[in-house]
């Protein structure tokens, strides 16, 4: 059986980022742009990260280009953005798809445990967030609507077991 924590994806700096690093910790995953309606999440993302993490959440940012190229920026251009204009601490991946024939396998393999709205399997949008168990299984799929604090008690259960 495949688990979140099987997979690898490169980080922004373009090191391997293999997730099982945080085995046993759950994990919200957000694909994520700087030139969106939503980017103010970052906020958020990064108030559940900074209360969290001691517990063992690991929020990861995965830059996305594939919705009106809300994401345009290379990697150095993405971490100053991230960082100046909110703060962000949180591990962030590098730029992929998250959709079609060039989806990364971790976003392809997220979007088929957990179905968005009507059933779909898409990502509809920048924002949509997975939050993952301790056993590397999907708990939750966000759609881009739904504000970080707001899924806060769901993590606090996460972080339970």
């Amino acid at each position: 059986m495949t688990i979140a924590h099987d997979f690898s994806v490169t980080a922004l700096d373009g090191t391997p980022m293999p997730l099982s690093q945080w085995a046993g910790q759950p994990l919200l995953l957000v694909n994520v742009a700087s030139r969106c309606g939503f980017t103010p999440q970052y906020t958020g993302l990064e108030a559940l990260w900074q209360r969290y993490c001691e517990q063992g959440l690991v929020v990861i940012g995965f830059p996305c280009n594939q919705f009106r190229q809300q994401e345009p920026g290379d990697a150095a251009q993405i971490q100053s953005f991230c960082q100046l204009d909110y703060g962000v601490s949180f591990p962030l991946a590098a730029k992929l798809d998250v959709n079609g024939p060039a989806a990364d396998p971790l976003w392809q393999w997220l979007r088929r445990q957990k179905r968005g709205v009507l059933g779909t399997t898409a990502i509809k949008w920048n924002f949509t967030k997975f939050l993952v168990g301790r056993d590397g299984q999907v708990r939750a799929r966000y759609a881009p609507t739904v504000r970080p604090e707001s899924i806060e008690a769901d993590i606090r259960a996460a972080l339970a077991g």
